[in-house]
């Protein structure tokens, strides 16, 4: 049933699943996503960090490039 660490299931599994096993995939489904909402939420904010020290970088960069080119 599970690919690729997704939960996958078709109809014939929730057709023969009594009740009490539909709860459990329903709750094992919820906690997958759960934590991978987590992990992406915790890559965005590396994402966002990555992404100031580059435009920072980047500034110094351009304005040392900027210095160098008013001396000319």
């Amino acid at each position: 049933m599970a690919k690729n660490g997704f939960i996958v299931l078709d109809e014939n599994d929730w057709r023969d699943a009594t009740p009490e096993q539909r709860d459990w995939m329903i709750y094992k489904t919820l906690k997958s996503m759960d934590g991978r909402l987590q992990a992406l939420e915790g890559k965005s904010m590396f994402n966002r960090v990555c992404m100031s020290i580059g435009a920072v970088v980047g500034g110094m960069i351009g304005g040392i490039g900027a210095v160098l080119g008013m001396g000319k």
